[in-house]
This record gives structure tokens, C-alpha cells and sequence, in this order.
């Protein structure tokens, strides 16, 4: 989930915009060091298209007065995911000052309800609760899917839509029918990691370490383990290990790597998110693992490296955008990023992905046949071939899950903010 940057080869993704993102990315960057796609069709890690196949919410929604049109980002604008929530907040004030500047929709203006989850499920079920209360008519947001998954509930009952930028659990769309995405699936996540492990590192023995507090992580685990046994046989998983974040654990891992290690594995997946990632890791090289790690977007953030030091150094994780793709779309979202923030890039891919997300949001709001949520949803259902900074988004018929390209990114030393470099790039339909 990181936009960091990398010492990327500007060619290389250069010639994959050109080529792989036809008909997918619109030529537009994907996130964290790729340039997500969207047109794509659907491949073995994409949610089927079955439109209408999701329940109805059960509330009404609520109506614009007024001049002013609310709708709330909800993030973890404090917390362990506070990197995630602060670039996330930042890209959809970017996507509403902007589309206030334009003029808003018929003289009327997008006001901000800011909702904090402070990184917690519990917690975003009362910010949920919070920011419909004060009658937003759509919600933006969250991260983490956990998190995501309550605000989806609270805005069920009321009716309200949600757009979801860095949830990546699988079922998180079953929700109900107002529950929207721009980012890919677990479900497409895992397998390419497994595709990766298994066909550009030759790995054939991985061991798996699931936080088990996470849905995501769990997810995750679920679907690299699924592939990667169809790759490599049922044997190929060496270990499968389990630890619960926010536990009385704690920081110690050392029960869990210590089996591990026992196992000898050539690679191991780490599916939990950078908080966690980085201890292990270094915990994992002083119990003796050699194994190359390999992980999911959750590593996005450069405090990974704080946590880690060298340990994580070559270890492997998917993305969706990164700040040196070339790209026009990406290029003129970070010249207005870096307007608005003194010259600094985002630190992470949610900044890119939470503007998308409003700037999709906002989008449906100038087609809505009606100014409320029913008006607003039915428009976002609606959204096709949107070319979006993290790839061309596609809703219209996909149960609110576009297809998007991912790319694989390798943790290098850290020059200015780069600490990122491209790999190798998967789109749905190679994912079979």
C-alpha cells in the first residue's frame, strides 16, 4: 500500500503502461510501484461480474439541503495504520478542493465529515455510526478491511453508499450492494504472490505466518496458500503458523518462528501489516531463517524498515501505485499533491487510492439522477472506465470489485523516499 517510490526502472514500467495496461489501466500508473488496471477482464483473481446478485440495504439514505453536500472519509487518522489514514484523508481533500474549485455541482459544495477509526474495527463501527448521524450522504473509506467491514454494516442499515480504498478482503462487497472498492481483491492478491514465489523465484517449499487478528490477513494466507499448493503440491506448504496482533503476545514472536524455522523453508509469507512485519522479520533472520520473505500491499509503509532494519531487505510485496511511474495520470496527481503539501510526495499508496476513491465518489455525484445516497449509489454502480491515478476504475457490473493491475515491488535501502524496486506486474486475467 506504499507509494514511496523504489529505484524503479522508469523504462521498464514505461513499456508495461504501454503494453499489459490496454483496455485495463487506461495508461494510467497503478498503485505502490505498479499501475493498477481496470478494463481488464476478469481473470481467475477477479471478482466475477453479477450485477444484482448483492442484498439492497436497508435504509433509505439520506438528501442533500441546503448548499452544502456531506460526505464523510472515515480512516485512521490516528493509530497503528495513521500513515495509511493520514495519506488517505489528504488524497480525498485533494479530489474535493479541487472539484469545489470547479464550481461544485450546481453552485453547491462537497464538505468533508471526517470520521477517525483510530485503527480499530470497534472503533469504526462508532465513527460509522458518527458521521451518518450527521446525515452524509456517502462514505469514503476505510484502509484496513476489518475496519471497513463495520462501516459497511452501520451504513447497511441507513442506506448509505461506501467506497472502499485500501480494503482489499475478498467478501468485503458481500456486504450489501452500496459497498464499492478501488483496489484489487485477496482473491487476486494471493494467487499472484504464489505465481511469483513459485515462477520468477523458483521457490517450491514456503512456510505461512497468518495474523489471525486481521481478516485481511487471514484472507490473504488463504488464497496465497490455495495457489501455491496448486503450483507446487499439497506438500509445498512447510509450515503454517498463526499470531494475533494486539494480544499479549505482544512483540514476541519467537515461539511461532522458532517452528518455522524448523521447517526450512525457501520463502516465507508474511500477511499481516508493516506494524508486525517488521519485528518479525528481524526476529525471523536471528532465529535462523533464511527464507526470502514475500507479502501483501499491507507492508506499505517505510516504517517497516524502522521495524525491521536490514532484515526485510529483498523480501518481496504487492502493491498498486508507485510515485516514479512516468505516467500522466500519476505525474499530474503528484504535481498537485506536492502543491498542497510543500513539495513532499505521498508516503504511501493511500494517498493516490483515497483520492480515486472520492474522485470516483465525486464523479457519480455529477451523473446521480438525484442528490442523496440512493441517487449517489445507483451512480457509483453505474462507473465505467473512469481513468483514476491508480488505473482505469470499472463498477458497473463487477459487485462493486473493479479489476485492477498489481505490480510486485522489492524492498531496497531507503534513498530520499525510495525504498521500492519494480519487479514484475500481474493483471486478472493472468491469474488463472
Amino acid at each position: 500500500m506504499k507509494i514511496g517510490g523504489s529505484n524503479l526502472n522508469i523504462l521498464a514500467l514505461a513499456a508495461i503502461i504501454s503494453g499489459a495496461l490496454v483496455g485495463c489501466d487506461g495508461g494510467s500508473a497503478s498503485s505502490s510501484s505498479t499501475t493498477p488496471d481496470s478494463n481488464a477482464t476478469a481473470g481467475g483473481g477477479a471478482a466475477a461480474p453479477t450485477t444484482g446478485s448483492r442484498k439492497a440495504p436497508a435504509g433509505e439514505g439520506f438528501k442533500v439541503e441546503g448548499d452544502t453536500i456531506k460526505i464523510a472519509v472515515v480512516t485512521s487518522i490516528s493509530g497503528d495504520n495513521k500513515p495509511w489514514g493520514t495519506d488517505q484523508l489528504d488524497g480525498c481533500k485533494l479530489a474535493v478542493d479541487e472539484f469545489n474549485k470547479a464550481g461544485g455541482l450546481n453552485g453547491k459544495k462537497v464538505e468533508i465529515v471526517e470520521g477517525d477509526t483510530a485503527s480499530k474495527p470497534d472503533q469504526a463501527k462508532l465513527a460509522a455510526e458518527k458521521v451518518l448521524g450527521q446525515g452524509v450522504i456517502g462514505i469514503v473509506g476505510e484502509v484496513s478491511s476489518g475496519n471497513t467491514i463495520q462501516i459497511a454494516k452501520s451504513a447497511f442499515d441507513k442506506g448509505v453508499p461506501v467506497v472502499a480504498v485500501g480494503a482489499t478482503k475478498t467478501d468485503l462487497t458481500d456486504e450489501g450492494a452500496h459497498v464499492f472498492r478501488v483496489c484489487y481483491t485477496d482473491a487476486f492478491q494471493g494467487p499472484a504472490m504464489a505465481h511469483f514465489a513459485f515462477e520468477k523465484l523458483n521457490k517450491k517449499k514456503v512456510a505461512i505466518l497468518t495474523d489471525n487478528a486481521l481478516p485481511y490477513s487471514q484472507g490473504l494466507s488463504d488464497s496465497f496458500r490455495a495457489e501455491f499448493k496448486k503450483l507446487a503440491g499439497e506438500d509445498s506448504i512447510v509450515a503454517d503458523e498463526k499470531y494475533e496482533s494486539g494480544s499479549k503476545q505482544g512483540t514476541d514472536y519467537q515461539g511461532v518462528l522458532t517452528n518455522i524455522a524448523k521447517a526450512n523453508p525457501e520463502a516465507l509469507f508474511l500477511s499481516g501489516y508493516f506494524t508486525e512485519v517488521g519485528p518479525i522479520a528481524k526476529q525471523a533472520r536471528a532465529a535462523g531463517i533464511k527464507a526470502v520473505f514475500l507479502g501483501g500491499d499491507g507492508w506499505d509503509s517505510d516504517t517497516i524498515l524502522a521495524g525491521a532494519g536490514d532484515a526485510i531487505l529483498g523480501g518481496y510485496f504487492a502493491n498498486h501505485y508507485n510515485n516514479l511511474d512516468p505516467s500522466a495520470e500519476v505525474q499530474g496527481f503528484l504535481a498537485k499533491w506536492k502543491a498542497a503539501h510543500g513539495g513532499a510526495e505521498p508516503s504511501t499508496t493511500m494517498g493516490a487510492l483515497g483520492y480515486d476513491a472520492m474522485a470516483v465518489t465525486l464523479d457519480a455525484l455529477k451523473r446521480a439522477k438525484s442528490l442523496d445516497s440512493k441517487g449517489l449509489m445507483a451512480a457509483i454502480e453505474d462507473t465505467s472506465a473512469f481513468k483514476g491515478v491508480s488505473g482505469t476504475i470499472t463498477l458497473k457490473g463487477m459487485n462493486g470489485n473493479p479489476p485492477k493491475k498489481l505490480i510486485v515491488v522489492e524492498v531496497v535501502p531507503k534513498t530520499g523516499n525510495n525504498w521500492q524496486k519494480y519487479a514484475t506486474s500481474y493483471t486478472p486475467d493472468q491469474i488463472k
